[in-house]
């Protein structure tokens, strides 16, 4: 478990924070009417944030190297 948690900081560092980016934009920003779909509610604002909290994160993240010392990554043509 400790080495999942290790591995894995930096999204679990981003799902914390955009979550309470979300909830703090739900309380200060909002939806007046209740007719907005994401903003309406805190629960869904809070997930919402977290999700973006997590990709934005994750940008961020150094990709491991493979035995032979270049850098895993399938998006990348040599």
């Amino acid at each position: 478990m400790n080495s999942f948690i290790k591995k894995h900081r930096l999204k679990i560092v981003g799902l914390v924070v955009g979550a309470i980016a979300g909830y703090l934009y739900y309380y200060y920003v909002g939806c007046q009417s209740g007719t907005c779909a994401i903003t309406s509610k805190p629960w869904n604002m809070t997930i919402y944030g977290s999700i973006m909290g997590l990709l934005l994160f994750d940008m961020f993240a150094v990709k491991g190297k493979s035995k032979s010392g270049n850098i895993d990554n399938d998006d990348i043509k040599q």
